[in-house]
């Protein structure tokens, strides 16, 4: 067992706390993540209106929020914010005035940015002739949306929010530079206690790799789901011969 590059009665005694940190990665992805979201919406509804104005202002958050790294961002918020003497005395600060508030703030900023853009490339990969069909039908612009255009783009676009929530995960990690005790703060205290580099990293990354697989098995099993619901298209829909029907002794 000495040739182990890992103690595992290190990495036993460990786990609590490592599970702690692996709670506060797990809220700071959710929170954001629900955030950004509710974001996204209007920011890629204001990327495809028709006013010029609208366009370029959506555009500008998007390439802003997008090219800037995340870590600048939670910089951004967690020390400049914090000098704004109208945001210190204001309600805001109960939410910037924590260190948790600025990451969801920073995070959710930058995954609103990244939604906008998937939100909209799905929006704009669903057929025109089916949303022309279904208008002539005499179905309201809102149910269009809501029954026609938002569930194909969800399936269209479910790929690359698969991959976009993935590649956030990984990048929460670096919430611990403003203070807060995530998955990778607790490996990093345990490593500076113990001096053994393999230990607590390894573990931290075997949480993180459950975390994320966790995350992937979900999207699978939403992706089934909806695959198990796609409307089967004229030329491959089984036909159904119809019943026989029996009307005294003759069969009709």
């Amino acid at each position: 067992m000495s040739g182990l590059p890992i103690d595992l009665a290190l990495a036993y005694d460990s786990f609590p706390a490592l599970l702690r940190g692996l709670t506060m990665t797990v809220a700071i992805t959710l929170l954001s993540l629900a955030c950004g979201l509710v974001l996204a919406f209007p920011i890629c509804f204001a990327r495809m209106s028709e006013r010029a104005w609208v366009r370029q202002f959506a555009g500008t958050f998007i390439v802003f929020f997008r090219g800037a790294p995340v870590l600048i961002l939670l910089y951004l918020v967690y020390y400049g914010f914090g000098q704004i003497e109208a945001l210190r005395n204001g309600p805001l600060w109960l939410l910037f005035g924590s260190a948790f508030g600025c990451a969801i703030v920073a995070f959710s900023l930058n995954h609103a940015a990244f939604m906008a853009e998937v939100l909209r490339g799905a929006l704009l990969a669903v057929p025109a002739g089916m949303v022309e069909a279904s208008q002539a039908l005499g179905i309201s612009p809102r149910n269009v949306f809501l029954y026609v255009r938002m569930p194909l783009a969800i399936r269209y676009g479910l790929k690359a929010y698969q991959n976009e929530v993935v590649s956030f995960i990984k990048g929460t990690a670096i919430v611990s530079v403003v203070t807060i005790t995530d998955l990778t703060a607790v490996a990093n205290g345990i490593f500076e206690q113990t001096y053994d580099p393999f230990t607590p990293i390894l573990c931290a990354a075997a949480l993180y790799w459950a975390f994320v697989n966790t995350v992937r098995l979900g999207f699978r099993v939403w992706g089934d789901h909806l695959d198990r619901h796609n409307v089967e298209e004229p030329a491959t829909r089984t036909v159904r011969k119809p019943r026989a029907i029996r009307i005294g002794k003759e069969v009709l």
